[in-house]
């Protein structure tokens, strides 16, 4: 099976890139699965449901999301509505929508995708380690879930890492989200996990984090706000990750970065087509 995670969508740049390009890559690639990280939609915070429906309808078939998930205040409504949005697993019991979901691919498989935060350096959610075991336990890999996507959001890299590790022989593919860097520690795990630290974000690298760089570095040299921050809108990179999993297992064949258009060095999987 041919997956595609996407990191952290900033800004229309960002959103519009992937809204764009994306049933081009899933016909030219035959991907079966993509999941994207959209809590950055919105103008850089949250995600509205009219920008879901828009990159459901582009192809996407899960967005998952993060510390940034409730920042559209109407989410907390609409979210009900919508089994392909995920918040992380690990806020509170009696939260609005849920964490972790299975899913039917386009080849018919059934894919799990949870959402996870991390604690470190965030806010002080349930244990995320707990959240996936739960969620690991009830719908194991090869026997309820033919594969399983992890979206660790987090800020710390160690405790990515741990997740992965956590995770490793019981997912498909374990991936940070959150940092809007992309790392290059992309491999297979021991037992057979697919793990990336951060898959980066879908925008505009000419910027601090996806965002106009004036305000942050103005922030940073005087400790003032000067206004808002926004969404830098020049040319988006689309960045995350691919994976080729094993159709007996559930485990990962192949992982591979993914950067198209923008700025970065531009990398397509040598798996695809």
């Amino acid at each position: 099976m041919r997956l595609l995670f996407l990191g952290d969508l900033v800004g229309r740049a960002g959103r519009n890139a992937v809204i764009e390009r994306l049933p081009e890559l899933i016909e030219e690639n035959r991907l079966d699965f993509v999941v994207v990280n959209g809590e950055n939609a919105a103008a850089g915070f949250g995600i509205t449901e009219e920008i879901l429906q828009d990159l459901l309808d582009a192809g996407a078939d899960v967005v998952t999301t993060g510390n940034h998930a409730w920042d559209q205040r109407d989410t907390l409504v609409y979210i009900e509505r919508h089994d392909a949005l995920l918040r992380p697993a690990n806020y509170p019991a009696g939260s609005p929508g849920r964490g972790a979901h299975l899913y039917r691919a386009r080849n018919g498989a059934n894919v799990l995708v949870a959402n996870v935060m991390g604690r470190v350096y965030m806010d002080a959610l349930d244990d995320p380690f707990a959240s996936a075991e739960r969620i690991l336990d009830e719908c194991p890999l090869g026997q309820v879930a033919d594969a399983i996507i992890i979206d660790m959001h987090a800020e710390a890299t160690s405790e990515k890492q741990a997740m992965g590790h956590f995770c490793d022989g019981r997912a498909s593919l374990v991936v940070g989200t959150h940092t809007h860097t992309p790392t290059a520690d992309h491999q297979i795990l021991d037992g057979g996990t697919a793990y990336l630290s951060d898959a980066g974000m879908c925008g505009d690298y000419n910027s601090v984090l996806g965002m106009d760089k004036e305000e942050p570095v103005n922030r940073f040299l005087r400790k003032i706000p000067g206004g808002r921050y926004t969404p830098s809108l020049g040319p988006a990179t689309i960045c995350g990750v691919a994976v080729e999993t094993d159709d007996a297992t559930g485990l990962a064949l192949q992982v591979s970065p993914v950067r198209i258009g923008g700025r970065l060095e531009q990398v397509i999987p040598k798996f695809w087509r």
